[in-house]
């Protein structure tokens, strides 16, 4: 169980309390399934003995230790019960009224053993207060404080400051200002007034705000403050606005010092400590509930925590000890024998809490404590403001300047040390000359030389030994720029710098002369050449069945003609068919009902399969131009083809931390960026150094600063790279100072806008070798369809011209084979007379009685040889020719080759047919070449078989008699 006694008038120290605990309850991997449980008791202010009885009551109902947030009196009275009863005590001092903390005095141990743990850090403004005096070479000054300021904690102050020669005055002043003025008028001549307006030039005030405000009111209105007058005001706890207060308020130089916690204003882990998630409440300023608290109640929520820390490796170690049952008002009471390793464990703990970090390992009190130095500033531009100077920590001691400096117009004959660390395009390694000066070139260099021209100073510039920018160590140090400036080994740094909070609580920064985001270096997608992309649309299945269908049904419809003939065989249905899938038509005569229905369903699935394929083939071609689109980081997220990564514990590599791990963050689109990232601790994806990560960029995208990847895109030799992303920061890049540079305002002033415009044109041009524009307009417009796109439907054309060249030799080949076997190689003579004899035979028999029309038909020889003298011409032209107007009668006789001399036309159907020669009945007869193909020559080579046509014009009139050589 959690025990605490809180002050009644303490009315934030239960709801703190109260939130800690459910933030435990929350979570499970602190105490598992433990059940929290908790007991709170409220006492009057500065009530020793009620305090006492109340701790009492809780160690008889069972104690594991207590939490007390309480004064120093009654602090003293819990610390000797505690001892006695060896129960650890974590002790949080009260502030009273806002006045300054005085230290609390406690009673040794009687054993030398002390239960009691401070865990608010002891009052340290007594050594900030000596640092500061001594940068300013303060050697008279005075020091005002309130009534309810303990005396005794200016005791060491004073013991100090006698030892180093310092004249210090002590003045208490009342609740009632204004009668501590009208005392010292009336008290003092005019020469004492003098003398004490002099020695209130340099004063320091102890004091509550308010008490403080009231305070330089009255001392600006009587006149007793000057415009020389340079005051100091510390207190742990004072806000924004009671500081601006102040600084109005006061008419000379104002500097303010109290207490400030990084981890608490650090945005990116101020909701999660290592695996503990804080309520909203007390960590996201945007709930207006942190300007409400006190410093002792965020040590409060610290020490619930490291209670709970130490009750979790309790129960890992299986050294869990029975609560302690005390009755305190029995003599023969012994304390709990499970104290001693109760406290050894909460001494040996570390958490990081709202306050930073906590731990009792410095005499059993929580050392960790900073604070800042603010200080009134006179620049021209930003008129009378408050700035930070200088921090003050337990480890490092001062850092920053606090002398006053002004610099109102140049700096001429100054020589600057300046560190810097290659990035490009910001800083790089110009071309050098042997014995000269290490030369720089870039963004940044040129901005620097700006300045120098404008300010008149010159400097001397190195590079950084570790090649790091700036991250805070373990030890509290800084690498890195950083820590040059801190280690006052440079006066300032100047590279692809970005402005952090962390690294403003440090050092000092310009003005941002260039806007900051994190993009995406990655390969440009390059199209995937797949010659055969229009037949993507359909599997190989559908395409073999949709094959298998066209022969099947040429076949139902060779099969449902009612009389099958030359133009219904097989190779015409298919080609029929063939034809109405592509949507070409065909002159097919439909004549049954069969044939027509086997026709409509082919018709309607060409239909459907036609459609289908059109739709298909559009969504695949809108899909294939959006493959591998990434142009966000949402997109990133969303795809596992690419990796992608930045560089270890960098900035970047920081901002994906604090944005993966924020359980606030609604979006898990950070997560799972963070989870790539920092896949093996960042070894698997993350890179050492930006040039590694620019040069890995082929299957692997880079996340880092976006002026320095926008630079690597548009110089790449292969102009092969792009850069995507969002401006998911409002950081900017400055130059870096030390703290309380005076410097930064005259820098800050010289930038000019214009000149910044042309510096960046120049090193990230609109218009250079690579054009990173004209690819993103492409991936958002679309792009044409290339030629290879479509090679694979100029493959089949070629394809089929390639086998129609083949299928017309091998034709050639066969026929003149064959007619080299049955030809002889001589010129032959056909006598048509025996033709023209059989055919006037024919028509005088069976259609003498019949008026054929003057048209054209053609009648095969093969025909008229097979047909019996009976047959009639007239069942020969309904049957197979159908009448035709308009033109003469053609009858073509296919002549077979005859191995013998004479007019005699060969053997047709195994017979000779006399033809009679008669130049009045005879008609013109012409023969001419057949190819294979169809076509006709007006030459008869004699390897091809001969194609005869004669012409009746009427059948009755005089004809001339041809002889036809069949060459």
């Amino acid at each position: 169980p959690h025990c605490a006694i809180f002050e009644e008038n303490a009315v934030r120290d239960d709801e703190i309390f109260q939130l800690a605990i459910s933030d435990l309850s929350l979570n499970d991997d602190i105490l598992q399934s433990e059940k929290i449980t908790h007991s709170v008791k409220l006492i009057a202010p500065n009530n020793p003995f009620q305090a006492v009885q109340e701790a009492c009551e809780l160690m008889n109902q069972g104690i594991l230790a207590l939490v007390t947030s309480t004064g120093c009196a009654a602090a003293s009275a819990l610390q000797s019960l505690t001892d006695a009863m060896h129960i650890p005590h974590l002790f949080i001092q009260r502030s009273s009224d806002g006045s300054p903390r005085a230290a609390c005095q406690f009673s040794p141990s009687p054993d030398g053993e002390s239960y009691t743990l401070a865990a608010r850090p002891p009052v340290r403004i007594n050594e900030v207060l000596l640092t500061l005096v001594a940068e300013l070479h303060w050697q008279k000054f005075i020091i005002f404080y309130e009534s309810d300021y303990d005396i005794r904690g200016l005791q060491s102050f004073m013991d100090s400051g006698s030892r180093l020669g310092l004249d210090v005055s002590l003045q208490r002043v009342d609740r009632n200002v204004s009668r501590v003025f009208n005392d010292l008028f009336n008290m003092m001549r005019t020469e004492e007034l003098n003398r004490y307006r002099d020695t209130l030039r340099r004063a320091v005030l102890l004091m509550s705000p308010r008490g403080a405000q009231v305070f330089i009111h009255q001392a600006v209105e009587t006149n007793l403050a000057s415009k020389d007058s340079h005051w100091v005001y510390a207190n742990e706890e004072v806000s924004d606005a009671d500081i601006m207060e102040l600084v109005h308020s006061s008419l000379g130089r104002m500097t303010i010092i109290r207490q400030i916690f990084p981890l608490w204003r650090d945005t990116n882990v101020r909701c999660m400590r290592n695996n503990h998630r804080i309520s909203s409440l007390l960590c996201d300023p945007q709930e207006g509930y942190l300007q409400s608290l006190e410093v002792s109640n965020l040590y409060l929520y610290d020490s619930v925590l490291m209670l709970a820390n130490a009750f979790y490796r309790k129960l890992e170690d299986r050294k869990w000890h029975s609560m302690a049952s005390l009755n305190c008002m029995r003599k023969s009471t012994k304390p709990w024998n499970g104290g001693w390793s109760m406290l050894d464990t909460i001494q040996k703990g570390r958490i990081s809490g709202l306050t930073g970090l906590m731990d009792f390992r410095a005499e059993g009190s929580n050392s960790h404590v900073q604070f800042e130095i603010l200080g009134t500033s006179y620049s021209e531009t930003f008129g009378k403001d408050v700035k930070r100077l200088a921090t003050w920590d337990s480890t490092r001691g001062l850092n920053g300047s606090l002398k006053e400096n002004r610099i109102e117009s140049g700096m001429q004959g100054v020589t600057l040390k300046i560190a810097t660390l290659l990035e490009e395009p910001f800083v790089m390694a110009a071309e050098n000359i042997l014995g000269q000066p290490k030369r720089y070139k870039g963004f940044s260099i040129d901005v620097l030389d700006a300045l120098a021209k404008i300010l008149g100073f010159k400097y001397d510039i190195y590079q950084v030994g570790d090649g790091k920018y700036g991250t805070a160590l373990p030890n509290g140090s800084w690498n890195g720029l950083i820590g040059e400036l801190i280690g006052k080994r440079a006066d300032l740094a100047i590279s692809a710098i970005t402005i952090t909070p962390e690294r403003e609580s440090v050092v000092d920064f310009s003005k941002r002369y260039l806007d900051y985001s994190v993009g995406i270096l990655m390969r440009k997608s390059e199209d995937k050449i797949n010659m055969f992309s229009l037949l993507a649309p359909f599997d190989l299945a559908v395409w073999a069945c949709i094959a298998a269908a066209i022969p099947v049904v040429g076949i139902m419809i060779s099969y449902c003609h009612p009389t099958p003939s030359v133009s219904t065989s097989l190779q015409s249905a298919i080609w029929i068919v063939y034809g109405a899938f592509v949507q070409q038509g065909s002159d097919a005569i439909l004549g049954s009902v069969a044939l027509r229905i086997v026709m409509g369903s082919w018709w309607l699935f060409t239909l459907i399969v036609c459609s289908s394929y059109t739709a298909n083939l559009a969504a695949y071609l809108t899909v294939s131009r959006m493959d591998n689109a990434v142009r966000s980081f949402a997109d990133l997220s969303k795809q596992s083809d690419l990796m992608y990564g930045t560089v270890r514990d960098s900035a970047v590599y920081e901002f994906f931390r604090a944005k993966g791990t924020n359980p606030l963050e609604q979006d898990n689109m950070f997560a799972e960026l963070w989870k790539i990232v920092s896949k093996n601790n960042g070894h698997d994806n993350s890179v050492s150094g930006p040039m590694e990560g620019i040069k890995k960029v082929n299957s692997y995208a880079f996340l880092w600063d976006m002026a320095v990847v926008e630079y690597a895109a548009l110089t790449d030799d292969d102009c092969t790279l792009t850069i995507a992303g969002n401006s998911l920061s409002t950081r900017g890049y400055g130059i870096a100072l030390q703290h309380g540079s005076p410097y930064r305002d005259l820098f800050s002033q010289k930038y000019a806008q214009g000149d910044l415009d042309i510096l960046k044109q120049k090193w990230w041009p609109k218009k250079g070798r690579c054009d990173l524009q004209s690819h993103a307009d492409a991936q958002l417009e679309g792009r044409a369809l290339h030629l290879h796109s479509f090679a694979g439907v100029f493959c089949i054309l070629a394809a089929g011209l390639l086998l129609a060249l083949l299928v017309a030799a091998l034709e050639t080949w066969w026929n003149s084979n064959h007619c080299r076997r049955e030809q002889p190689k001589e010129d032959k003579e056909v006598n048509l007379e025996q033709v023209h004899h059989r055919l006037n035979s024919l028509l005088d028999d069976d259609l003498a009685h019949k008026q054929l029309p003057g048209q054209s038909m053609e009648i095969s020889a093969l025909d008229i040889g097979s047909m019996q003298p009976s047959q009639s011409l007239e069942a020969l032209s309904v049957r197979d020719y159908p009448p035709h107007r308009g033109g003469p009668l053609s009858v073509t006789s296919f002549l077979q080759e005859s191995r013998g001399p004479g007019r005699t036309l060969g053997a047709v159907g195994g017979r000779t047919l006399p033809l009679p020669l008669s130049s009045a009945t005879m008609p013109s007869i012409r023969c001419k070449h057949r190819a294979p193909n169809g076509g006709s020559s007006g030459r008869v080579p004699s390897r091809h078989p001969c194609q005869c046509h004669t012409t009746l014009d009427h059948f009755h009139s005089p004809i001339s008699l041809n002889r036809v050589n069949y060459i």
